[in-house]
């Protein structure tokens, strides 16, 4: 993306342009209306109390209230309005930033998963409806103010400059002291957030090895750097804030008496004493205001500049046109692939070609590359060279929700979403029950369901609670062949599974087999290896065998003891 590219935060920001300008036009009579206390003094007490007439004081507080009332409200208008701009920000950015934060852990490979770009625009969204930031719309009147104190009397007009001058050296100083502690304490929330959340995910790993000591340890100093940092930046905040408020109210009585100074020297009108003394602090307040909510307003500019990079950085999906329903048939071209963050490729140079309804056993010894083939085969890690063909045309070419429903993916690490099991087997779609049924038989589990308080709506955790390894492994399993799927791969399918389970793996390899589908079969066991049409031997990242099974197992027995350990499995 070039860097005159706009992202979709600035294009909502476009989008709700007219809603500004609205709360400007809005603000523009509020702040005309301002005017309004000073004037009703200055009249009440040359007009009303001069002349001693109850009439003239009557007529003079009614225009008062009246236009008081408008003044409120407009300000109940703008406020709506505001309110308004908000959730349309929301309508128009959360599923975006949602997509975002999903491809940003696809592309750390899990690492920087985290819903940290929602809560910014949630934390934006609330600085959008506070009052807080009615101070920037308030602030370009100052000298509008200002003008008016000079039009009373010059002097006014010179301690209104000198004390907005005063405030504004201060709010610049609360910005300097309180931006770099606040940017860093930000940071460090968001890392010690990521490491207990990550804590918590594996509570039984930490808790068999005594290791909630060392990791209470860990987040402790971690959270005394966040709370030294936030304390420091709000120790001077406040210091800030205490320092422009009493400088404010200082202010204001020295203005009655410079009033009371010229009125007594017969320059000003007693009204134009108060008068005075009511428009400074009329003009002083958005500063103080300003002030006030420069914290709000420091953590929403970090919020807004987090969601711009992430946005500028992980572009939006392109639309794609509609393929028709593939049938399976793979063709591998020259690929290396490697983890998104990683520099390196941890496959290098494989090319094959599987037809359509083939089962094709992926097998080598760890590290050699196998997980990241079956994460390249189905297009959730990018090639860094070469190309992953489904039916012909690159995997990445798809339409991932279209495409989705004829893929199969049982990964090693089986993660469970929270929900019931039919919601889980059927991804979260329309439950076909039905079809749930049938993958819950072909993976062996639908006895064990039955077998449950609910059945298929017993409701699981995100970490598969009250389930086995094996139970989570074969509910994966079920998810996996939910539906008709085309392309089926299968990532250490049996690691969990007991002689029964390796049964009915066996047995839904087959059921894949008479429907056409396209299998990879990842195993270190060999009891799978009687169900695949071919092998695939993979050995530091590169392509060491491939071609029918029989012939693979008969140049690995002929082979070398050390060429037969790079198949890693048993023969």
């Amino acid at each position: 993306m070039s860097a005159h590219a706009r992202t979709e935060l600035e294009s909502a920001l476009a989008v709700c342009k007219g809603s500004f300008l609205s709360v400007g036009f809005f603000s523009f009579f509020v702040n005309l209306l301002m005017l309004v206390p000073s004037f009703y003094m200055l009249q009440v007490y040359d007009r009303a109390v001069g002349s001693a007439s109850l009439s003239t004081l009557l007529m003079l507080t009614l225009i008062m209230l009246l236009l008081m009332i408008t003044m409120g409200g407009l300000e109940w208008v703008r406020s709506r309005i505001m309110v308004r701009i908000s959730t349309r920000l929301d309508v128009l950015l959360s599923q975006r930033l949602f997509d975002a934060s999903f491809k940003q852990a696809l592309n750390t490979s899990g690492m920087n998963a985290t819903a940290q770009p929602l809560s910014d625009l949630n934390g934006l969204r609330q600085f959008l409806t506070g009052n807080g930031l009615f101070a920037f719309f308030d602030a370009p009147w100052i000298p509008i103010y200002l003008a008016v104190m000079f039009m009373f009397h010059s002097w006014y007009g010179w301690m209104g400059i000198v004390s907005a001058v005063l405030l504004g050296t201060l709010a610049f100083a609360n910005e300097k002291l309180t931006h770099s502690p606040l940017q860093v304490a930000n940071r460090e929330q968001m890392a010690a957030t990521a490491f207990t959340n990550k804590s918590l995910r594996n509570a039984e790993v930490v808790q068999s090895m005594g290791m909630l000591a060392s990791l209470r340890q860990h987040w402790s100093g971690r959270t005394h750097k966040v709370l030294a940092l936030q304390s420091l930046a709000s120790d001077r905040a406040a210091t800030m804030t205490s320092v422009s408020r009493t400088f404010r109210q200082i202010v204001q009585s020295l203005v009655l008496g410079l009033g009371a100074y010229l009125t007594i020297n017969h320059e000003i009108s007693p009204g134009l004493m108060i008068a005075g003394s009511i428009l400074l602090g009329r003009a002083l307040a958005p500063i103080d205001q300003l002030i006030g909510v420069w914290k709000g307003f420091l953590g929403a500019r970090s919020q807004y500049a987090r969601l711009h990079e992430l946005l500028l950085k992980i572009a939006a999906e392109p639309e794609r046109m509609s393929l028709p329903a593939p049938e399976g048939a793979i063709r591998v071209e020259g690929l290396s692939a490697g983890s998104p963050d990683a520099r390196k490729p941890i496959i290098r140079g494989v090319g094959f070609q599987v037809a359509a309804g083939e089962v094709v056993g992926i097998i080598g010894p760890s590290g050699a590359g196998k997980s990241t083939l079956a994460r390249a085969l189905l297009g959730v890690w990018p090639s860094l060279a070469g190309t992953v063909r489904l039916d012909g045309a690159d995997i990445s070419q798809w339409r991932r929700e279209e495409l989705g429903p004829y893929i199969g993916y049982l990964p090693q690490d089986i993660e469970l979403f929270e929900g019931t099991i039919s919601q889980n087997i059927s991804r979260f779609g329309p439950v076909n029950a039905p079809a749930v049924v049938a993958a819950a038989r072909m993976a062996g589990v639908h006895e064990l369901v039955l077998q449950m308080p609910d059945g298929y709506d017993t409701l699981i955790g995100a970490n598969g609670g009250g389930l086995s390894g094996g139970q989570r492994q074969r509910i994966g399993l079920a998810r996996a062949l939910y539906g008709e799927p085309r392309l089926v791969v299968l990532d250490e399918p049996n690691s969990n599974l007991d002689e029964a389970g390796e049964k009915m793996l066996a047995e839904a390899l087959q059921k894949l087999k008479q429907s056409r589908a396209t299998v990879f079969v990842i195993t270190h066991r060999p009891g799978v290896l009687a169900q695949v049409d071919k092998l695939l031997v993979l050995n530091r990242g590169e392509l060491s065998l491939f071609g029918p099974r029989d012939q693979v197992l008969a140049r690995l027995r002929d082979a070398t003891p050390a060429t037969r350990q790079t198949a890693a499995i048993q023969l």
